[in-house]
């Protein structure tokens, strides 16, 4: 095979999900990718230790596509936190639903849901990130330690509920994904709700529209 031009990141990348997704399984091995590819595999090397780290990156560059088109929109920048993490929600499922193949095969396929988690995990800590930018605003407990558990505890039940609306768009089988537009839209809203005040009435208004979907959690 022809020697090509040395492959980039990006390169490697694209190369690696197009391979997934018309093998239906990973390479048997990096050589072998490489040879496919037409480059050395010490370049594969140059660029990534390993597939896992590959598929970490991947959900890391979805992530990084969806801030800088964010960060382009100069009306985002006065947004309050509320409808900053909407924005996000929404701009990060057009970048998945782009995606949408690799991120099903690459999820569903994964049954063991500790590695699964740990192929997300760039994701998670660019995610935790984007969190504490928001300057999202709760309780003030007047204790610094007291200040850092609850800011970290914000975090960790953003990222749950990111994953459980992952989970819920890719079930989802309305036209566009309407139902996950709802989704997100209602969970967003009744999660800054419960941080100012009880507003109960949200929480049963969502709690209908799961039981209506017949979500089952896992």
């Amino acid at each position: 095979m022809a020697k090509k031009k040395t492959e980039t990141p990006a390169d490697i990348m694209s190369a690696y999900m197009k391979y997934l997704l018309e093998h239906g399984e990973r390479p048997k091995s990096v050589y072998l990718f490489a040879q496919n590819l037409g480059i050395k595999e010490t370049e594969f090397y140059e660029q990534y230790s390993s597939f896992g780290m590959i598929e970490k990156l991947i959900f890391k560059a979805f992530f990084d596509n969806t801030k800088a088109l964010l960060d382009k929109n100069e009306e985002f920048q006065t947004f309050d936190a509320q409808n900053k993490l909407i924005s996000f929600y929404f701009t990060f499922f057009e970048v998945l639903k782009a995606n949408r193949s690799y991120v099903i095969f690459t999820l569903e396929n994964e049954r063991n849901k500790l590695k699964m988690l740990e192929t997300l995990s760039e994701l998670k800590k660019a995610f935790h990130g984007f969190i504490q930018e928001t300057g999202i605003e709760t309780i003030d407990l007047g204790q610094e330690k007291m200040e850092k558990f609850k800011n970290q505890r914000i975090s960790d039940l953003a990222w749950a509920q990111l994953l459980f609306t992952v989970k819920f768009w890719i079930e989802d089988d309305s036209a566009g994904f309407e139902k996950t537009d709802v989704f997100i839209e209602k969970s967003i809203t009744t999660g800054f709700a419960l941080l100012d005040s009880s507003t109960i009435h949200k929480v049963f208004d969502l709690g209908k529209f799961l039981y209506k979907e017949k979500i089952k959690v896992n």
